[in-house]
């Protein structure tokens, strides 16, 4: 299923049908302030596996993220120094990534890796998303590393290209090519990990 959603104003009832297919463990490609991602509710720990699996990713193994709306309740899922907390409010919402130590209320899921990155963007459908859902939101990019092309930033072609292994693709307009920047902030040397399209203030 492809909807399309304005950015700018983005229709409570569209709104509503995504947040059903989330709240079922259904999986959905949104955009961001960077690319097209694919994600679900970070807490249903079965649509986590599912994307983990569908992307080829062991969660054992490797960083997973979620959007949060704002940073009010991020003490929630992770934990956060008031420096890494400063560099944070200064910076989001924005394309960045910022890595930081898990707190007790994730899954085990993210547990094993004792990291989880934590993104705010700066567009205004996913936001809405995870404020109406009341749960942060995993979040994985669409492209592979080695593929940043053309399919990626077309809401159209991702639909063709995955509408039988998610629930829902949302057309938000073209997505960009620019991955987010990442920045570790697990100890007191934050730590610029992979610049992408964020400039760190």
């Amino acid at each position: 299923m492809l909807i399309k959603i304005y950015p700018e104003n983005p229709n409570p009832r569209e709104i509503d049908k995504v947040i059903e297919v989330l709240r079922d463990g259904g999986l959905v490609i949104y955009p961001t302030d960077t690319v097209y991602a694919i994600g679900c509710d970070a807490l249903n720990v079965r649509a986590v596996e599912k994307i983990c699996q569908m992307k080829g990713i062991n969660p054992q193994k490797s960083n997973l993220a979620i959007i949060c709306y704002d940073l009010s309740n991020l003490s929630e899922y992770a934990k956060v120094n008031n420096a890494a907390f400063k560099l944070m409010k200064k910076n989001l919402p924005g394309p960045f990534t910022f890595i930081l130590p898990t707190s007790s209320e994730l899954p085990k899921i993210y547990k094993n890796r004792k990291e989880v990155g934590i993104r705010v963007p700066d567009n205004n459908i996913i936001r809405t998303l995870v404020k109406e859902l009341g749960n942060p939101i995993l979040t994985m990019s669409v492209h592979d590393d080695d593929d940043m092309i053309e399919y990626t930033t077309d809401p159209e072609l991702i639909h063709e290209k995955y509408e039988d292994l998610v629930d829902l693709v949302i057309d938000g307009g073209y997505g960009g090519f620019e991955a987010s920047t990442v920045v570790d902030c697990t100890t007191d040397d934050f730590e610029i990990i992979r610049q992408g399209k964020g400039i760190l203030e």
